[in-house]
């Protein structure tokens, strides 16, 4: 009899996708190389939305943001969306999520509650009589803050307490938040809560015994590890936080003039002009991304140096995740795939970041799949990705039927077979109703953008512009290309429709 394979996501947090060893000879991360030299790196993988909650949520329902519902930071995806965790459980599989969720907003409003809020983050009597079911996963530990926020609570700050950690919240920023105490956790970027105390040792702890777990109910399982980092603030223990020299860091930069061509807000995140940002953000809110990016830059290397800590802390804790597999004998059997949420900005075109600026430094992404004898190993590919093919893709490779409503692509024959699957991807971004309502498509060559409202978009040729610093948008001459991409454009965007059922009558 065919045993079903096992399924582990492990996924970071706002991580661009050269921040790997393997990409970066700088960077120390052993473990995500070891992937890469036992499986199959994508070397042209996209986020569905470059914000936390859309992306998260695609991931596990296999749909666009604009079609499951949670399009922007502080929406929800409500509990009745069909979700991957959710069919793979009805299948036998033992589903569970520890670390990051962020399915839902930091507040609560009625018809749109939220457990991932103050005050009930640290409700630890709530937390200890909850772990699920939630959104599919039989059994949940998750935490929302990064770094120092004060949005810690949850499974988090209950385990931080049975280790004997009592007086965790000295190294937290209170709720209410305190200016003062804020920044002086943040100051000098070498956090003092130590390291075996620190939420990436608590994801990685959590995940083997889930993993454990499983194997003990004898059942197959999808575990979502789910990793808080490398997003900012910009703070992680020792020795972490002393890995690497800010000296040698090299941030991206911008090129003189490369904005000229592009919409007004990519010129203006290179002055200093709160109202214009105040101006063109009073509809949608808080935007990420939407205000001045010019930074010191010996501040932005001492940033670098510690968004490098916190990816390797980050790998060695999935390496002590992949070694379990290994001491269980479920490696063979088990889908291993590295990925992350979306991109950041450190320093390229002049940002830092993200949200709004749709480089390939933010919504391309690093995306690798290990299945021993199935995916080949030490292979880099072309191919496009989007994480919006992984539900499709979990269930394909459990045989179990996809259903119609989700609309990523079953990318098994791509990862297994070297099938190319994917002519083109759409990233969604959608803050508003105004200036940040805005998508991308991107083919095996050309990215456009365009924008709810006005005439300005964006066009690059990425064969010979890889920089993406000539816009050609407004190009006479690329006029033809211009109209070709946006036909391959609407064509992706009617391929994208969900269909909850086929037609089963003429009428």
């Amino acid at each position: 009899m065919k045993k079903s394979p096992n399924i582990l996501l492990i996924t970071s947090d706002q991580h661009h996708y050269n921040a790997i060893g393997a990409k970066d000879p700088e960077l120390k991360t052993p473990a995500l190389d070891r992937l890469c030299s036992e499986g199959t790196r994508f070397e042209r993988a996209y986020c569905c939305n470059p914000t936390c909650t859309p992306t998260r949520a695609s991931i596990i329902t296999g749909m666009y943001p604009s079609q499951h519902g949670a399009w922007s930071l502080g929406t929800k995806l409500f509990e009745d969306v069909p979700t991957v965790s959710g069919i793979l459980k009805e299948n036998g599989y033992y589903t569970g999520l520890v670390g990051k969720a962020h399915f839902q907003p930091v507040a609560s409003k009625k018809g749109m509650e939220s457990i991932e809020c103050q005050p009930t983050l640290r409700d630890l009597d709530f937390w200890r009589n909850f772990k699920g079911p939630w959104y599919g996963f039989d059994h949940v530990e998750t935490a929302r803050m990064h770094a120092c926020e004060y949005h810690v609570g949850g499974h988090y700050a209950i385990w931080m307490e049975e280790k004997g950690f009592k007086n965790w919240k000295d190294y937290f920023e209170d709720y209410p938040p305190n200016a003062e105490k804020c920044a002086r956790l943040r100051s000098d970027r070498h956090w003092k809560l130590p390291e075996e105390y620190h939420y990436t040792t608590w994801t990685g702890e959590r995940s083997i015994a889930q993993i454990n777990q499983a194997v003990k109910e004898d059942k197959p399982f999808f575990i979502w590890s789910s990793f808080h980092d490398p997003h900012p603030p910009y703070l992680v223990p020792e020795p972490w936080a002393s890995m690497y020299d800010p000296a040698k860091m090299r941030p991206g930069k911008i090129t003189h003039g490369e904005h000229d061509k592009n919409p007004e807000h990519f010129r203006k995140t290179q002055e200093n002009d709160p109202e214009y940002w105040k101006h063109v953000t009073r509809d949608e809110g808080a935007v990420h991304g939407a205000a001045s990016h010019l930074r010191d830059e010996e501040e932005l290397k001492k940033d670098i140096a510690v968004y490098f800590g916190m990816i390797s802390f980050m790998d060695y804790q999935i390496g002590l995740i992949l070694d379990e597999l290994d001491r269980l004998g479920i490696a063979e059997n088990t889908l291993v795939v590295f990925t992350t949420d979306h991109g950041h900005f450190l320093g390229q075109h002049g940002l830092t970041a993200k949200a709004i600026h749709h480089y390939e430094d933010l919504i391309k992404i690093p995306f690798i799949t290990r299945w021993k004898n199935r995916i080949p190993a030490g292979k880099v590919s072309e191919a496009l990705q989007n994480l919006v093919d992984l539900a499709p893709t979990f269930l394909s490779v459990s045989d179990i039927e996809v259903p119609g409503i989700m609309t990523g692509l079953d990318q098994t024959p791509c990862w297994t077979e070297e099938k190319d699957i994917r002519k083109g991807s759409v990233t969604e971004n959608h803050h508003g109703y105004r200036k940040f309502h805005l998508r991308s498509y991107v083919n095996r060559r050309y990215k456009i953008t365009v924008y709810r409202n006005g005439n300005e978009g964006e066009l690059f040729d990425l064969e010979k512009d890889p920089g993406e610093l000539c816009n050609l948008w407004d190009d006479p001459s690329s006029l033809p290309l211009k109209t070709q991409i946006l036909h391959e454009f609407m064509q992706a965007t009617l391929q994208m429709e969900p269909e909850r059922m086929p037609r089963i009558a003429g009428a």
